[in-house]
């Protein structure tokens, strides 16, 4: 979800930078694509002439997305029933259909790996945003109650074409308390009752569901920072925890309380905590990168 102005736009295909107007939108070769999606949020967005996808991206169709909301997919994982997971079984067994067979498809195709490589060659700033938790991947995560893929830095990486030794910054991102949709383990959960109290309630922006809630968990935490080699992170929805913080843009314009949450974050992940999110809207940030 992405709040810019007056407007809130859920996106789900195309990279959130869409709000930067000079910014080349492009998706990897390593990423599924529901043409639908892609195409209504390119139009919604109006970014018909900087939006790009891999002719090796996988499709999704509508018979995954059939499988993925019946069977144990649905009633004993949680998936969120977009066909993901079938996709991304039929691209293992090489049975995919790809971006480059879909005729509506044909103007967005580019050379992602080679348009990004060149892009960083050239000095210029190439960011590459990662989907879902650490914990949601099919190697690290709480399995089975996983996502399809590996989600990981380095996944992130690989699924645009990028080798490691060209990566500058790892930024993670936690939320300033765990939520999680589906079933699967939850350290400390709440009740959905409790958390409406503490403001903390949630619904997800795919599947309508209730997101699942709990305090932010340090051990996963410092978990999550080892398996991608973070570098910095920024924490989201701090003005939920102290509301008294909400559009603050300064680390000084925090409550004493809230600081000393940041600075016990960052004592036990031993990597700094940079951006701060005090709101919904972009713009909502205390950004310590430069400080």
């Amino acid at each position: 979800t992405v709040v810019y102005g007056d407007k809130t736009f859920r996106v789900r295909m195309v990279p959130s930078a869409f709000v930067y107007e000079k910014c080349r939108l492009l998706i990897g070769p390593g990423v599924i694509v529901d043409p639908n999606v892609f195409l209504n949020e390119v139009k919604l967005l109006n970014v018909e002439d900087r939006a790009g996808l891999d002719p090796q991206c996988a499709i999704i169709e509508p018979k995954h997305i059939e499988a993925d909301k019946s069977g144990h997919l649905a009633s004993e994982i949680g998936t969120t029933g977009s066909g993901t997971g079938p996709c991304n079984a039929d691209r293992v067994l090489r049975r995919a259909r790809m971006a480059r067979d879909v005729p509506e498809l044909q103007k967005f195709l580019t050379d992602v790996p080679l348009e990004v490589n060149n892009a960083i060659d050239s000095g210029e700033n190439v960011l590459i945003e990662g989907t879902q938790g650490t914990f949601l991947s099919l190697w690290h995560g709480t399995y089975p109650y996983v996502t399809s893929k590996d989600v990981t830095a380095s996944a992130a990486c690989s699924d645009v074409g990028v080798g490691p030794k060209k990566v500058s910054d790892v930024i993670i991102v936690f939320k300033a308390y765990v939520t999680r949709v589906g079933a699967g383990p939850l350290p400390g959960e709440i009740s959905w009752e409790e958390a409406e109290r503490r403001g903390w309630a949630e619904i997800a922006s795919v599947t309508g569901r209730r997101r699942r809630a709990a305090p932010f968990n340090f051990d996963l935490a410092k978990r999550a920072v080892m398996l991608n080699s973070a570098t910095q992170a920024a924490i989201t929805k701090i003005d939920v925890l102290f509301p008294e913080c909400k559009g603050a843009k300064s680390f000084s314009d925090l409550s004493a309380e809230a600081r000393d949450f940041i600075r016990r974050i960052e004592s036990e992940i031993k990597i700094p905590v940079t951006l701060i999110g005090t709101g919904p809207e972009v713009l909502d940030i205390v950004d310590r990168r430069f400080e």
